[in-house]
């Protein structure tokens, strides 16, 4: 397999490179072509990374490709991880980062006319869901929209690890979570349909918690600022776990989720649970053999419907901006 890294020399990019090179996403069985894509001032550090990989000594790993030129990076890919994107500096508001962003990723768009067509790609640079977008709508329609997707699988995790600590319990022994809308402060985390593990005994996680104040307070807002809480703590973004989030989602659009079970991803909707059409959003899916089905039939409370909305709203202004700037 061909696989684009970009943004590779970055912190997300370092930490995720490894994890791919060594089977933790395509199967212990997979070779792997690895392409690290940077801008051209990156280059020496490009470099560096591209060292570190040879000298890791990988079984899987048959050749390494550091460059710069995106035409060049982008051929006869079969998976791509766009991890590069401008980052919110001081000062910078949410629209001015949408707009230099949506270059990028138009850019990127038109790039992916170079890869196979079946090439399945996640978005992880943000704004992500409407960096997705934009990436879909110029990439086709060499590369279908469903092939197209965006991370919000770092939020699934979060949501799990937080139900794992406040029970006491593995976050393997939580299960369908969901993160409904934008991987933004707007995002809603619902887990009234999730499952938890206590004991040896499956149990609803709302039932387990037995704390709805909590679950519609404090639980929603930390899932929703946790990123920004690590950066207070570290002074650095949340690399390491955004790097792992977006091996689990690729893992598992390529090699399936487990029976009875789902996972969050940002994908072109189909018109389910009233989210228009075409607009990048997140739902719980099932995946199987590169292919994802929104999950159907699960019950919408008041509630839900209004954080849901709200996050809806969000996007189609991201999204109208986004081709604004396009134009």
């Amino acid at each position: 397999m061909r696989v684009l890294v970009t943004g590779a020399a970055g912190q997300i990019g370092y930490s995720l490179v490894h994890q791919i090179a060594k089977g933790d996403v395509f199967g212990p069985d997979q070779p792997i072509i690895l392409v690290l894509l940077d801008i051209p001032p990156m280059a020496a550090v490009l470099e560096g990374v591209q060292m570190e990989l040879d000298d890791c000594a990988l079984p899987l790993l048959k050749q390494t490709v550091a460059c710069t030129n995106e035409a060049e990076a982008f051929k006869d890919i079969d998976a791509a991880f766009l991890v590069g994107a401008m980052p919110r500096k001081e000062g910078m508001e949410r629209k001015d980062l949408l707009a230099a962003n949506v270059k990028i990723f138009k850019s990127q768009g038109t790039s992916l006319h170079n890869a196979k067509p079946n090439c399945k790609v996640i978005v992880v640079g943000n704004p992500a869901n409407t960096n997705a977008y934009i990436c879909a709508k110029y990439a086709a329609p060499h590369i279908p929209a469903k092939n197209i997707s965006a991370m919000t699988r770092l939020d699934h995790n979060r949501a799990m690890a937080q139900i794992a600590l406040r029970l006491g319990v593995q976050s393997k022994d939580v299960k369908n979570v969901i993160i409904w809308g934008n991987h933004s402060a707007t995002q809603y985390p619902d887990v009234r349909h999730a499952k938890v593990n206590v004991g040896g005994a499956e149990k609803d996680v709302v039932g387990a918690v037995n704390d709805e104040g909590w679950l519609h307070g404090d639980f929603i807002s930390i899932i929703q600022k946790r990123g920004a809480a690590i950066i207070s703590k570290r002074k650095l973004s949340s690399a390491m776990s955004a790097a792992k989030a977006s091996c689990d989602h690729i893992r598992d659009w390529f090699r399936g989720t487990k029976p009875g079970e789902w996972v969050s991803m940002a994908v072109a909707s189909d018109g389910s649970y009233g989210i228009p059409e075409g607009i990048m959003y997140s739902f719980p899916v099932t995946t199987e053999k590169g292919e994802w089905k929104i999950v159907q039939g699960l019950s919408i409370d008041d509630f839900s419907r209004q954080k849901m909305d709200a996050t809806l709203k969000e996007l189609e202004g991201e999204r109208d901006e986004a081709l604004a700037a396009c134009a």
